[in-house]
């Protein structure tokens, strides 16, 4: 059995980088904001809807966190999650749309069609129209909403960017892949375009910045110009820590006794991120937001262990079924929580913090019904027994099946051969094939002995499509018991199928030329418009293009001297 020790922050990360540096020690700064001394003797629970800053990091392995053992040096993640509710028992998805489309929506994959990969840059595809979203329903609580950094919720129309799905404001990337500085993403060999946006324009101006840097100041700005009298909700999606491997020279300098050199750029750009939450969490407290916020962190799926990621101890990586892909690092801090500083085995998924967050702001649920999600609040704060007694991981028919699966397989109720995953109780099945299903140590052991996780890899999987682990006795996924136990593989079949009947028809329409950024100017934006209708529907091939716009001549020349510039500007590439 594998054991790992949990080690404290270090103060080496308190000597930060200029506007991020902040003293843990010193006194709240809210006593700088005039306050009105009726609202002292309310209760704080329950004087104002608090504010709500939800934090979402990008390809963070489950490994990857001061508290989870990492050599990786996070003291400010640490000091939250120790001083808030960890969550040990958190669930997300295994990629990054379904997980942000799930937050954003309350609702399983399969009930908005996104069951299947990701929303790709050139598909005429979004979060499906007739959901109300987290932030829509927080409007209607009276919050004003902003989001910060990374949306990849599809933007093929303008009725999909995140100003017409409940943001007020919006500053970040459109797409689920851009350069940290000159904010470039290519998507494939000649396709690409510049993705940072302000609200519906594109940022031009703000290429050179590292995009941590740029989203922390953005939040504060934003907390600096609103009233802490009224409710906010700020969604900050990191880019970090998801490739490209890039973080200023400074942070990388830390890890220089790294000797995997993923794993060193990797470390560094953790570092940087968690100081950004630093800077964060200090202007929640300067301007007077602090004593009556809430603080959610989440990742958004399992780190790539090929990048510099690790979810040691856990099984699988990114893109997998394996804990190693859907469990998650999560934790809530805020004043408000009644039982603060203890560890959460509540069972928790992405999805809970819609219903969550908007019973927290008195919103009104009535009218979204068949949320996938629970209000876990109690569980949270209380300790009480959490809502959710299971988790449907996803179905996908359309992934590869797998080559020995059969519907006899699945005791002529389920074809084995479907990529499917299910949670009930202490119990997980798996059906089709998984994902890739290493343990990978963390990459700075370049010389890990020949031992049990290698002979593993080539042993287990050739030739089977069903495993059942009991997760609460197993956490890593070492045991199958899926021929000792028949009877339970049977029942959460039975759950499969109860689920794949309410599924709708999965939303993955073919690329369309018309996305090409040289049609919009050399930068990633919308390119449908409203007479188009939504073309993924029946498998249908995309439109022509009809009004093709002229091809933008200069769009590559401009982009070699942005990024020229960006050198030259930053010297930090």
């Amino acid at each position: 059995m594998a054991v790992y020790a949990l080690t404290g922050f270090s103060l080496v990360s308190l000597l930060s980088f200029g506007y991020l540096s902040w003293d843990w020690m010193k006194p709240s700064l809210v006593a700088d904001v005039a306050t009105d001394p009726m609202e002292k003797s309310l209760p704080p629970a329950f004087a104002r809807p608090p504010h709500i800053i939800f934090i979402l990091t990008d390809d963070q392995g489950y490994h990857d966190v001061g508290y989870h053992g990492s050599d990786i040096q996070t003291p400010t993640l640490d000091r939250l999650a120790a001083e808030g509710v960890k969550l040990e028992n958190y669930y997300i998805q295994p990629i990054c749309t379904p997980s942000r489309s799930q937050l954003i929506t309350g609702r399983y994959q399969i009930h908005t069609g996104l069951q299947h990969s990701i929303i790709r840059p050139r598909q005429p595809n979004c979060l499906p129209l007739d959901q109300v979203t987290l932030p829509q329903k927080l409007q209607e609580a009276g919050y004003s909403t902003h989001m910060v950094g990374k949306w990849h919720l599809g933007f093929y129309k303008k009725e999909c960017l995140p100003t017409r799905r409940g943001f007020d404001t919006f500053l970040g990337s459109l797409t689920g892949n851009v350069d940290y500085y000159t904010y470039d993403n290519c998507d494939g060999p000649g396709v690409c375009g510049y993705d940072l946006h302000e609200g519906e324009d594109v940022a031009w101006d703000q290429s050179g910045k590292y995009s941590t840097f740029l989203y922390a100041q953005r939040v504060s700005k934003i907390l600096a110009s609103h009233s802490p009298k009224e409710p906010i909700f700020i969604y900050v999606a990191f880019q970090a820590v998801h490739t490209p491997l890039q973080s200023p020279k400074e942070y990388i300098y830390r890890y220089r006794s790294m000797g995997n050199v993923a794993r060193r750029k990797y470390a560094a750009m953790v570092t940087c991120m968690d100081e950004a939450v630093k800077n964060i969490t200090w202007a929640l407290k300067k301007y007077g937001y602090y004593d009556n916020s809430v603080i959610v962190f989440s990742t958004d799926n399992g780190g790539q262990t090929f990048s510099g990621g690790s979810n040691w101890p856990l099984r699988g990586r990114k893109g997998t079924y394996w804990e190693g892909g859907v469990r998650g690092i999560g934790f809530v801090h805020s004043p408000l929580i009644k039982r603060k500083r203890r560890t959460s085995w509540a069972l928790v998924h992405i999805t809970d913090w819609y219903p969550t967050l908007v019973s927290l702001a008195r919103g009104n649920l009535s009218n979204v019904p068949d949320l996938d999600g629970y209000n876990v609040w109690p569980a949270i704060s209380e300790g009480k027994e959490s809502p959710r007694t299971e988790i449907l991981h996803n179905i996908d028919p359309l992934y590869n099946h797998a080559k020995y699966g059969s519907l006899e397989d699945g005791f002529g109720i389920w074809n084995t051969a479907v990529q499917a995953s299910i949670r009930v109780g202490e119990w997980k099945l798996l059906t089709g094939d998984p994902g890739y299903s290493d343990w990978i140590p963390p990459q700075t052991l370049t010389n890990f002995p020949g031992s049990w996780w290698n002979l593993e890899r080539l042993t287990d999987g050739l030739r089977k499509s069903v495993w059942l682990f009991n997760i609460t006795a197993d956490p890593y996924e070492r045991y199958d018991l899926s021929d000792q136990r028949p009877d339970v593989v049977r029942t959460l079949l039975t759950r499969l199928v109860h689920y794949n009947r309410t599924a709708i028809p999965v939303r993955y329409p073919a690329e369309n030329p018309r996305a090409h950024p040289d049609f919009n100017g050399g930068a990633w934006g919308p390119w449908a418009s409203e007479d188009d209708g939504e073309d993924w529907e029946g498998g249908r091939e995309p439109l022509k293009n009809r009004n093709k716009k002229k091809k933008c001549k200069i769009c590559k020349l401009r982009s070699f001297f942005r990024k020229l510039n960006t050198r030259l500007m930053s010297n930090r590439i």
